[in-house]
């Protein structure tokens, strides 16, 4: 983790919590995907239900598909007291789902986001949407064969942009 103290990504994001080839034909099956990688969410009754139920009010509300074929669902304190520190789920679909998104584009790329705070939720959020900003990025995260490809992807471009 880095010595500023934030959340960094590479640490967050761990390997069998990444899904490279979602099935979901809809945003609500991907969404479903996406939660079913948590552990968390399996251990504890109801905390699937709940989460996903978050997740759609937040949907509801307004779409978390940024454009670029990316989507950041999250929802606030959705799981309190389940997790202790963040979780990040990245999931990708090769044909893309609609989305909602504000460029009418599909999602191919997910990261979902359970935080313990609203600090920390916020301060994830704010930096994968800011690490995502670059197209090299994206296009890293859409080719890559292996789970550490996109682990890797994602440490290389947080490095170069927080050094």
């Amino acid at each position: 983790m880095e010595t500023s103290g934030a959340l960094s990504l590479s640490d967050l994001m761990k390997p069998a919590r990444v899904k490279l080839n979602l099935t979901g034909k809809n945003r609500d099956a991907v969404l479903e995907e996406l939660v079913d990688v948590i552990p968390e969410v399996q251990t504890e009754p109801g905390a699937r239900e709940t989460l996903l139920k978050a997740l759609h009010e937040r949907e509801q509300l307004h779409s978390t598909g940024i454009g670029d074929g990316v989507a950041l669902p999250h929802a606030r304190n959705a799981l309190v007291g389940l997790v202790d520190r963040p979780v990040i789920v990245f999931g990708r679909h090769a044909g893309g789902v609609p989305y909602g998104a504000i460029d009418g584009q599909p999602a191919h790329l997910f990261f979902l986001i359970v935080a313990p705070s609203v600090t920390q939720h916020l301060a994830v959020l704010a930096r994968i949407s800011r690490v995502l900003r670059d197209p090299k990025l994206r296009q890293n995260l859409l080719s890559a064969l292996t789970v550490n490809q996109i682990l890797g992807a994602v440490a290389e471009a947080e490095s170069k942009m927080y050094g």
